[in-house]
């Protein structure tokens, strides 16, 4: 009886935070813009998207190169050597660049978020803004949140973008494909509507939704000691990452999967 009992303490603590996670998303979704907010914002911009270009780009250099070799070595056993940039463009526009680019922003700007504003709570100085009548959610969370929206898809068209270069460089310079058959074949086969637009940046948008509210909320909620921001920031990590490769699988099935 009491495993049953703490069972369902831990499943109720777990709706409340959901439920307490998703006031604190429509207060600020709904919140009126402040020209101080929009400076932050853009601060924040750089401090979350600017700061994550490099693990981005050399992410997407590597993937991209890997891409290459074996979609190279695969295509090659049947003669469709051809088609490798379709392949490349369209593995990295529909599922790697939203997928793995969401991975690396949870890792480096999701747990950063979440260790700020929680060491913010642990020093009071959320408690210290709402003495002196200042909005913590406003202030604080709102400009994080609104540019890791907009951050990542930028992000992963970038890695999608540096991606196709590394595949071009070891299909194409290293391997001896051809290069006009590799940028004709991606031309002819990939669609801005349904490859970029619903491959890429909707989903990147979902995924920015989905990990910087993670963030912001566990750092809002964590326990003020070292030990609770570390469990905070451990659980942005996580969550953000089962909830990103969930969530792929949904967005694939409805806008490929004809579902």
């Amino acid at each position: 009886m009491n495993a049953i009992a703490a069972l369902g303490r831990r499943v109720i603590e777990r709706v409340q935070g959901i439920g307490v996670a998703t006031l604190m998303l429509l207060q600020i979704l709904f919140s009126m813009p402040t020209w101080l907010g929009v400076k932050l914002f853009i601060y924040q911009m750089y401090r979350v998207g600017v700061l994550s270009l490099l693990i981005i780009m050399v992410s997407g250099l590597f993937i991209g190169a890997v891409l290459g070799l074996q979609m190279f070595s695969i295509l090659s056993t049947f003669g469709s050597e051809s088609m490798l940039g379709t392949a490349v463009a369209l593995t990295l526009l529909r599922e790697l660049a939203p997928v793995v680019a969401a991975l690396l922003f949870a890792g480096r700007a999701g747990s950063a978020l979440t260790a700020e504003i929680g060491l913010m709570k642990a020093t009071e100085q959320l408690s210290s803004m709402e003495m002196i009548g200042v909005d913590p959610l406003k202030r604080v969370i709102s400009p994080r949140l609104w540019a890791g929206i907009f951050s990542l898809p930028m992000l992963s068209v970038i890695f999608a973008a540096v991606g196709i270069m590394g595949g071009k460089m070891v299909g194409v310079d290293f391997l001896g494909a051809d290069e006009g058959a590799y940028w004709s074949g991606m031309e002819s086969s990939v669609q801005f509507y349904k490859d970029v637009l619903n491959g890429t940046i909707i989903k990147s948008f979902v995924f920015a939704l989905i990990c910087t509210w993670i963030a912001v909320y566990q750092g809002y909620a964590c326990v003020p000691t070292s030990e609770g921001i570390a469990t905070s920031t451990t659980r942005t990590v996580v969550y953000s990452s089962l909830c990103v490769l969930g969530f792929d699988f949904v967005l694939t099935a409805v806008m490929f999967g004809g579902v």
